[in-house]
């Protein structure tokens, strides 16, 4: 039987191997649902395992697809005649390029939702069904595999499924590797593994957590934080279209799991009108101000909207998600209403903006004398282009949450969407993108670019773009296209930018590839 839970409920401890009946939230919780690992175990060495089958739950790829088919219904057709945040003059590039790998190509799946970070000396990407890990020095190719091969040995969904929206991270303060993704079909599992070294190609501490849900689990992003890993995770009706019912977030016992011991999460829903929640991952190793709760944004109307996560492993009763705050910020529409509009040249269709919402990762860093978190979304611009990039640096998210800059990055009509951000050590910010357009006088098939702004610009500005691989073919047939890029720092230096990103080598349809490259501002030492 399925249980609805109200805003009365009280702490639920579901714990054991047992797969536990789906709890069905629908309300916003006020109290923690507490739960417990049903797996845990380490890893053997990456580099030692082979390959193994696994079942590919297609059901996945379909439940997303019919997530955006519901959005483009709501698909707005008009050109906003003026945005407050748009950039009018722009200044030369001062990025210096480093290094340029090929990264993986497509493993048969419809989009590769393509994401990595840099460690200590590699760089790991991950592209939703598999990996693969680089020398930073070099790009020399190490390893790569499936995606349940970080949780080969544990049984059950994590190492017998095929993985579905992986992100990696690098834990800074502690310097270890982080892989989450879903598994499963009903019951839904996430999957966290943690290395046990700063070796990409070593160990891992494995976790499976059945999340207390009996919706479809979609979209899920991590953060690391010095007092948890923080999930979000958004919530799919599959037995009504796939229609949105709110989120899930977790906060998930990094100590213990960086110690390979059995671990507990706290989770939270939200509410149907808050979804695509994105917890902020810290980056730099100056830690939040002790006490500091995991900051979490979404998009609200015309506004950012500001969550607060404090987490109590000892009384978890104690434990709160409040908010939302709204920040309000430069009056915006959602690209293409937040479906279908970013155009490619004939024959390509037409591409999703995912302009609904915020993209991964939402970074933050105390600077000592500040804290600032920085976030990136796909708008709607007057320069009768589909999509540009709008960014906010926030600053003060502990006490009033201020908007220090922004800006809307649209120097011509060609369109720019599926962004990701990041600053380095120096306030420096860099953003990476898609672009595409099928402006007659100048057709660009979907491409990857990147462009950066020293602390010392103008605020709300960003210096010209530079591209990193011009695509060699369109898109025909599906509207989707990837549902993230990524933008991490180098830990070692705290200066050097790495971004990862989908094009195509050819026209046709899942036949994708991805591009590493590695950048980063001369005057950051």
């Amino acid at each position: 039987m399925v249980a609805k839970l109200s805003t009365t409920s009280k702490i639920v401890l579901l714990s054991g191997s047992l797969l536990f009946p789906a709890l069905h939230l629908c309300s916003q919780e006020t109290e923690a649902i507490v739960i417990r690992d049903v797996r845990h175990g380490v890893s053997a060495p990456l580099r030692s395992i082979k390959d193994t089958p696994t079942v590919v739950e297609l059901e996945m790829d379909r439940g997303e697809a019919e997530e955006k088919v519901s959005k483009n219904e709501a698909q707005a057709s008009h050109i906003p005649s003026y945005d407050p945040a748009l950039q009018t003059g722009i200044l030369a590039s001062r990025l210096t390029q480093i290094r340029r790998i090929q990264g993986l190509g497509s493993s048969g799946r419809l989009v590769p939702d393509t994401n990595g970070a840099a460690g200590a000396t590699q760089y790991m990407q991950w592209v939703n069904s598999e990996f693969a890990v680089y020398l930073k020095a070099t790009g020399k190719l190490v390893l790569t595999g499936k995606g349940n091969k970080f949780w080969s040995g544990l049984t059950g969904p994590c190492e017998n499924t095929t993985p579905n929206d992986g992100v990696i991270l690098y834990d800074k303060l502690a310097s270890r590797w982080v892989v989450s993704h879903y598994a499963g079909f009903g019951p839904y599992v996430q999957c966290v593994a943690v290395s046990t070294t700063t070796d990409a190609t070593g160990s891992y501490n494995q976790y499976a957590f059945t999340l207390p849900t009996s919706y479809f689990t979609d979209y899920g992003k991590i953060g690391s934080w010095p007092d948890a890993y923080y999930l979000s995770i958004n919530l799919l009706n599959q037995n009504d279209n796939f229609d949105s019912e709110g989120g899930l977030v977790c906060a998930l016992n990094r100590a213990n799991m960086l110690a390979g011991k059995s671990a507990t999460a706290q989770c939270f829903t939200t509410t149907v009108q808050h979804m695509s929640l994105l917890p902020a991952d810290l980056d730099g190793t100056t830690a939040p101000p002790a006490g500091s709760p995991n900051y979490l944004l979404d998009l609200g109307a015309n506004a950012l909207e500001l969550w607060k996560f404090h987490v109590d492993w000892v009384t978890p009763s104690n434990s709160k998600l409040t908010g939302p705050t709204t920040i309000a910020v430069a009056k915006y529409s959602e690209a293409c209403g937040g479906g279908v509009c970013i155009p490619q040249p004939p024959p390509g269709t037409l591409l999703d903006s995912l302009g609904d919402r915020l993209m991964h990762r939402l970074v933050y860093r105390n600077f000592g004398t500040h804290e600032s978190i920085v976030a990136t979304h796909s708008v709607n611009p007057p320069t009768n282009s589909s999509s540009a990039i709008r960014w906010y640096e926030i600053r003060s998210p502990g006490g009033t949450p201020t908007v220090y800059q922004q800006g809307t990055f649209s120097p011509d009509q060609q369109s720019r969407w599926m962004p990701s951000i990041a600053m380095d050590k120096n306030n420096d910010i860099a953003v990476g993108y898609s672009v595409s357009s099928n402006v007659s006088s100048n057709p660009v098939n979907p491409s990857i670019r990147y462009a950066g702004r020293l602390s010392t610009d103008a605020l709300g500005t960003l210096e010209t773009e530079t591209n990193v691989v011009i695509g060699d073919g369109v898109q025909t047939v599906t509207d989707r296209w990837g549902d993230y890029s990524g933008m991490s720092v180098d830990p070692t230096d705290d200066c050097t930018f790495w971004y990862t990103n989908q094009y195509l080598p050819a026209t046709g349809n899942s036949n994708w590839s991805t591009f590493i490259v590695s950048f980063k501002f001369p005057s950051c030492p």
